[in-house]
């Protein structure tokens, strides 16, 4: 009996940068407060508001450097996701062209390698029309496999009642929605020692995860499913006592379920840094739930996305198949 072919790894968190969007906010950022820096050859960064990127070296940048990275690090399949600033920044017009600008390049860039890179689609959600616009022109192009949004858009929670109707139509597209964090609460505190990324971003996890279940965002929308990245941050520990709160305060028992119930309408990336986060996601949630991430490439992410799954020693070669390819697969539709 021969043996099972090994998995064609799927890396469900992995940013893009088009050449097209950095030049849009080169020539038209300046007008909402963004600019562009070329540097000294390490590559170009940018700065909106209080969020100033590392250089954005060719990895993240040039398709063909990517396909290279991708071979070396032994990963099938990159779904690929804009990351900080995001759009939100700009003014609604601005903010939807940039969204266009990405959504066009990496259609295009699944164009050239349909096989190995797809996209979730950038919307301008700090204006909601024109987000539906954006979605529907979106969730055409090819390769566009979900949908990606920040954890908060400007003053707004992704509980605010501006955004159901966008959520509506992706439910009914049947498109997931991946978060990330780009602004953190706050900040000023976390700027040294690199804890706006470190502890920032986790905690805008839990607090996005929260007001989508206190908010009554996953009751109203019983299909739309939420990817939470990092390994869920901090929500998946402190959901017990999420499930406190609800159970002693009558003005959080509006939700239809205990907090703790809602933990298995997320699915969870694998980006947790340690072998217990990884094991815990499986024991508590179920590895159904789990998708393999590296945040390629970010100067924490993994470089060995894959062998975090595969040399794990708790997980079964089920499990690891499963995280490794078969759930983005089966969520994504990748055939």
């Amino acid at each position: 009996m021969s043996a099972s072919p090994p998995p064609r790894a799927i890396d469900t968190h992995a940013h893009f940068y088009p050449e097209r969007y950095l030049r849009l906010i080169e020539q038209a950022g300046p007008a909402s407060g963004a600019e562009l820096r070329r540097g000294d050859g390490a590559g170009p960064s940018l700065k909106a508001g209080e969020i100033v990127t590392q250089p954005l070296g060719a990895r993240f940048t040039d398709i063909d450097a990517r396909i290279a990275a991708m071979d070396e690090q032994g990963v099938a399949v990159h779904v690929m996701s804009l990351s900080l600033p995001m759009v939100y920044w700009a003014e609604p017009g601005l903010a939807q062209a940039l969204s266009a600008a990405y959504n066009d390049e990496a259609a295009a860039a699944h164009a050239r390698f349909p096989a190995r890179l797809f996209s979730l689609a950038m919307l301008p959600m700090n204006a909601p029309d024109r987000a539906l616009a954006e979605l529907e022109r979106a969730a055409r192009l090819p390769g566009v496999r979900g949908v990606y949004m920040a954890t908060v858009v400007g003053e707004r929670e992704l509980s605010h009642p501006d955004f159901f109707p966008v959520y509506a139509r992706i439910e009914a597209l049947d498109l997931p929605i991946f978060l990330h964090p780009v602004s953190v609460i706050g900040h000023a505190r976390l700027t040294p020692h690199y804890l706006t990324n470190l502890l920032g971003n986790p905690f805008e996890t839990a607090i996005a995860a929260a007001h989508l279940i206190f908010g009554g965002v996953l009751d109203r929308f019983p299909r739309l499913t939420v990817c939470l990245p990092h390994a869920g941050g901090a929500f998946p520990w402190l959901v017990g006592r999420l499930n406190r709160g609800w159970q002693k305060r009558a003005d959080l028992q509006h939700v239809q379920h205990a907090p703790v119930d809602y933990l298995r309408r997320f699915y969870y990336d694998t980006i947790g840094y340690n072998d217990d986060v990884l094991d815990y996601l499986v024991r508590v949630i179920g590895a159904d739930r789990v998708l393999l991430g590296s945040d390629y490439c970010f100067p924490i992410a993994y470089e060995r996305p894959v062998e975090i799954v595969a040399d794990h020693p708790a997980l079964s070669p089920t499990d690891k198949l499963a995280i490794i390819e078969t759930n983005a697969r089966r969520l994504l539709k990748l055939g």
